[in-house]
C-alpha cells in the first residue's frame, strides 16, 4: 500500500474493533475492502504494542531500538544515578547499545521522565543529587474532583459486542501513543453511527475491568436519566489529550483510583448538569483551560455518570 493510500486512525481502530469482536482476518478483509496483508499487519501490530495510529513519517527518528528503549526505561526506573553520564554508561553495560548521553536525555523526556532527568544533570564536584522528602501519600489527599483524571477524548469507532444487545466497544484517542478500549452500556440509547468519529470526556484513571473479554480501560462520561443518556460533548476547540479542570479544585488526579478507597462513589453524588446543560461538580464547571466548557447536548438538572 503506497504511502498516500495509508489507513488512517478510523480504519485502523475499525480493524482492531472487527478483531476484538472475533471476526476473522478474512471477514474484516471483506467488509472493509481492504487487502488481507494490511489487516494482518495492523491486527499484529495492535498484538505487539496496543499500538493502531499510524507513525509519524516526519521528525527526527530514534536514534534506539525499541528493545533498547526498554531497556533504558527499566534502568532509568531502578537507578537513582548523579548524572546523565553515569546513566548512560548504565544503559550502555545493560543494553549493549552505544549512545551518547545526549542521546539519551532525549529518550528519557521523549518517555516521559522529565520530572527526574533533571536529577541526572552533571552536579558540581560529582555529588549525589540531594533527596528530596517523600510526598505525601495520594490516597491520603481530600476526596473531591481533583482526585479524577478527566480528559478530553475523540471516539475513534465503535462496534457492538457480539451476543449483547447493550455493550459497545471504542476505540478512543485520549491523547496517548495508541488509543484506548472503552466498553459502555450504550447500545439502547445511542445509534452505533452517531458512536462513530465524536468527541467525548472519559474518566482515564479507573481501574481496568474485563467485560466480555475485553478489557476497558476508561469510561465515558454521560448525562443520564432512567429513560435518557447524553454523552458529554468538550468545547469545540478542545483536542484529545486535554485534561479537564474545575475552578477551586486544584489538585492532581491519582495515577490510578484505588477501588477499596471507594473515590469515585463517593465523588459521583455531586456530578450534575445545571440548568443550562454545563455538567458540574458542586457547582464548579467542567472547564478546559482557555476553551469553554463541557456540556450535554439537551439534559440540564441531570445525574453525571
Amino acid at each position: 500500500m503506497g504511502r498516500s493510500e495509508e489507513l488512517s486512525d478510523f480504519q485502523r481502530g475499525t480493524v482492531v474493533g472487527c478483531h476484538m469482536c472475533k471476526k476473522s482476518v478474512r471477514e474484516i478483509s471483506a467488509l472493509l475492502k481492504l487487502p488481507r496483508s494490511t489487516v494482518s499487519a495492523v491486527i499484529l501490530k495492535w498484538k505487539r504494542g496496543g499500538i493502531t495510529t499510524a507513525l509519524p513519517r516526519s521528525g527526527r527518528p530514534h536514534k534506539l531500538k525499541e528493545e533498547d528503549r526498554q531497556v533504558l526505561e527499566k534502568v532509568a526506573l531502578e537507578n537513582r544515578s548523579p548524572s546523565v553520564e553515569a546513566l548512560t554508561a548504565e544503559f550502555q553495560t545493560a543494553s549493549g547499545a552505544s549512545v551518547s548521553p545526549r542521546t539519551v536525555r532525549r529518550e528519557l523526556h521523549e518517555m516521559g521522565f522529565r520530572g527526574r532527568v533533571s536529577t541526572y544533570s552533571q552536579h558540581k564536584g560529582g555529588e549525589k543529587a540531594e533527596k528530596k522528602p517523600a510526598a505525601p501519600s495520594q490516597e491520603d489527599a481530600p476526596v473531591d474532583v481533583s482526585r479524577l483524571d478527566l480528559r478530553v477524548g475523540r471516539i475513534i469507532t465503535a462496534v457492538q459486542l457480539p451476543e449483547t444487545d447493550g455493550l459497545y466497544v471504542a476505540q478512543v484517542d485520549v491523547g496517548e501513543a495508541s488509543p484506548r478500549a472503552v466498553v459502555s452500556e450504550l447500545a439502547k440509547h445511542i445509534p452505533l453511527d452517531q458512536m462513530q468519529n465524536r468527541m467525548s470526556v472519559l474518566l482515564c484513571n479507573l481501574k481496568p475491568a474485563k467485560t466480555r473479554g475485553v478489557v476497558s480501560q476508561a469510561m465515558l462520561m454521560c448525562a443520564s436519566s432512567p429513560d435518557k443518556v447524553e454523552i458529554l460533548e468538550p468545547p469545540s476547540e478542545a483536542a484529545p489529550g486535554d485534561r479537564v479542570i474545575f475552578q477551586n479544585f486544584p489538585g492532581e488526579p491519582d495515577k490510578e483510583l484505588n477501588p477499596k478507597k471507594k473515590v469515585w462513589e463517593q465523588i459521583q453524588p455531586d456530578l450534575r448538569t445545571n440548568g443550562k446543560c454545563v455538567a458540574t461538580y458542586k457547582g464548579a464547571a467542567f472547564e478546559v483551560a482557555l476553551k469553554g466548557v463541557c456540556k450535554a447536548q439537551t439534559m440540564s438538572d441531570s445525574e453525571i455518570k
